[in-house]
């Protein structure tokens, strides 16, 4: 069994999201979301460690610009990505998502 090693409650939200990285931009969808990062599901290529840029709708329709750190790759079916950068505004929108 793996030991599990994120510090923030992830919970299931689809989110549409349009990210940008070294191989071009793509439109996608989270899975799932926390204070701390998301899973894209997506078929653009990123690799370990490769910083993202991204856009995230939230569901009243506004977008909320974030960096990331890729984590997992995990191709074809995505990757998981570690928020950099967040100001408090963002961490506010991020915690009303998560109910954190």
């Amino acid at each position: 069994m793996t030991e599990e090693r994120r510090q923030h409650l992830r919970v299931p939200l689809i989110l549409t999201v349009i990210w940008e990285g070294a191989a071009g931009k793509y439109e996608a969808r989270t899975s799932d979301l926390s204070l701390g990062g998301c899973f894209v599901d997506s078929i653009g290529q990123v690799a370990a460690g490769e910083i993202i840029s991204f856009r995230l709708q939230m569901p009243a329709g506004e977008w909320l610009d974030v960096q990331g750190e890729v984590k997992y790759p995990l191709p074809p079916s995505g990757f998981g990505v570690r928020f950099i950068n967040l100001s408090d505004a963002d961490k506010a929108q991020l915690k009303l998502l998560t109910n954190a």
